[in-house]
């Protein structure tokens, strides 16, 4: 199946045709993880998991923000 790189906004993209979407269970605003590969690209679903462990992290980076920069002096 083949696909465009299309000027949006800003930016370019790739339109991801919906039966792909649906048979990876994704859906408009979802995370994908991009990976180089063999001189390619991959398109991952984002694990859940990982998403929720660094939301976690960031949540608490912000909360012990000036002891985290005092330690790292």
């Amino acid at each position: 199946m083949n696909t465009t790189i299309r000027k949006i906004g800003n930016s370019e993209g790739v339109i991801i045709p919906k039966e792909i979407l649906d048979r990876l269970g994704l859906k408009a605003g979802d995370s994908v993880e991009i990976r180089e590969q063999d001189g390619g690209i991959q398109l991952m679903p984002e694990q859940a998991d990982l998403a929720e462990q660094l939301k976690a992290a960031r949540i608490g980076m912000e909360k012990y923000r000036i002891a985290l920069r005092e330690l790292a002096k």
